[in-house]
């Protein structure tokens, strides 16, 4: 199965386990499936980074590559058709979710 991990689900897996379902965190080391992490995540993080709402003890450039490795984890683009997917969601005060949303639609794969 293919699943599109959110921003928060990433951070909670990695930084705070406790706090992710146990569903959740079985899915995310269960080899069977793709991880898949948007660049709209990435994104995020990174803008959260700079306002100071998160720290990591490494960079992001770091973090993001050391999961790739340790947990496969595939990166997703933002495509034309994610973003014209946009329209048929409501409008909504969490622009990166909506996009998120967006892109598990089209790409049909289940959000965690």
């Amino acid at each position: 199965m293919r699943l599109l991990l959110d921003t928060h689900t990433l951070i909670w897996i990695i930084f705070e386990p406790n706090s992710s379902s146990e569903r959740v965190t079985s899915l995310f080391v269960d080899r069977e499936h793709e991880i898949f992490l948007s660049i709209v995540s990435i994104w995020e993080m990174q803008i959260k980074l700079q306002l100071g709402k998160l720290n990591f003890d490494l960079p992001l450039s770091e973090l993001i590559e050391s999961q790739r490795q340790v947990n496969d984890l595939q990166l997703l683009s933002i495509l034309t058709e994610h973003i014209y997917a946009l329209e048929m969601l409501p409008n909504h005060h969490r622009p990166f979710d909506r996009l998120l949303i967006a892109q598990a639609i089209v790409e049909q794969m289940p959000l965690h």
